[in-house]
């Protein structure tokens, strides 16, 4: 269709329609920021992520084929998403991550990747083919024996060497570290200088509460914790706080002279409801609106029933609550309870 056809005004109307007010919610939030889980497998069990049991995989005809995950993407689209972000479990072990990637690429969106990196050079042509020029790698200790101990696999020297191969072939390089007092918060300095000589980008997350995974208050490292420890091993002087883009999670920081940067996710101490653009559809094809809610909404089934989403993401937005599905205190936030009926990380995707 060329931009004269008649059919193709009529699709541009509904879509400009669509984008008006489609993923607005009644706070006034626009959320153009799609995170899509591919699978609820991982070829790590990372103890903040997963029980130490397992997880009840959901059966292969349940999981979202690469022909519904493009669909439902270029409805979100459709509606005025820009950025999309593929997660897991990880996201690279699956057979057509490859296809999928390929066919997302086609839609005009930013497409971006969080792995755990143990895989990631596999697939570094297929990131520069298609422009995927950042990814989140995770990785929570620089000690080989510590990482094996929360990820309950022997890969750091794979992952960091994967590390280096991404920024080598110009690729940014974020590393998510999930902090958990008393294993790995001494290493807080240490990630911060592996910036000094290396453009990656640092960010500390603070450990939130999933089912399985033993969280409680005690092994939190706040926001406020973190910055002591840059304020004692640093010069005031030579902390420099850099400008947050807008809907950013994170508050960004820059030690002077050094390459990259670090950052702190504060979901917990310090929560940025107040600008969140973000959505996430599982692998099952629920979706949530909250990182924190046990509400989902059910967009598969419809769609393979020929229905249209359309209003079931509407509504999903328009429920979706101020601050962290309710838990607007800390004290209703740290009651175990109350995370009990939300799924494990890692199948909700990270």
């Amino acid at each position: 269709m060329t931009k004269t056809d008649p059919e193709s005004h009529k699709s541009f109307g509904l879509v400009k329609s669509e984008k008006e007010g489609g993923l607005t919610d009644t706070f006034g939030r626009k959320h153009n920021y799609l995170r899509i889980s591919l699978t609820e497998r991982c070829n790590l069990r990372c103890t903040y992520c997963m029980p130490a049991d397992g997880v009840q995989l959901s059966p292969k005809s349940h999981i979202m084929t690469y022909e519904e995950i493009y669909t439902i993407a270029k409805k979100f689209v459709d509606m005025g998403v820009t950025k999309i972000r593929l997660t897991g479990g990880e996201p690279l072990i699956r057979k057509d991550t490859s296809r999928i990637i390929e066919k997302l690429a086609s839609l005009p969106i930013q497409l971006t990747l969080t792995t755990n990196g143990v895989i990631v050079d596999k697939f570094i042509d297929l990131f520069k083919k298609h422009q995927i020029t950042t990814l989140n790698i995770s990785l929570d200790s620089l000690d080989a024996q510590k990482n094996k101990t929360i990820t309950r696999r022997s890969y750091f020297d794979k992952v960091y060497q994967n590390i280096l191969l991404l920024i080598k072939e110009g690729i940014q390089v974020k590393i998510n570290c999930v902090l958990i007092k008393g294993f790995n918060d001494a290493e807080i300095i240490d990630f911060i200088n592996l910036s000094k000589n290396l453009p990656v980008h640092v960010r500390f997350i603070e450990f939130m509460p999933f089912d399985g995974n033993r969280w409680n208050l005690e092994k939190l490292v706040s926001l406020e914790q973190i910055l002591s420890r840059v304020q004692s091993s640093f010069k005031k002087e030579d902390i420099i706080k850099l400008e947050d883009a807008p809907n950013d999670t994170t508050k960004s920081y820059q030690i002077q002279g050094y390459q990259g940067t670090f950052a702190i996710i504060s979901s917990v101490s310090n929560p940025f409801c107040d600008s969140c653009n973000r959505i996430r559809l599982t692998a099952n094809g629920q979706l949530k609106n909250c990182l924190f809610s046990s509400k989902e909404s059910d967009i598969l089934t419809p769609l393979r029933a020929g229905e249209s989403i359309t209003p079931i993401i509407q509504k999903a937005i328009q429920s979706k609550l101020k601050i962290r599905s309710g838990m607007d205190t800390l004290d209703k936030f740290k009651k175990t309870e109350t995370h009990a009926n939300n799924r494990s990380m890692i199948t909700i995707g990270g």
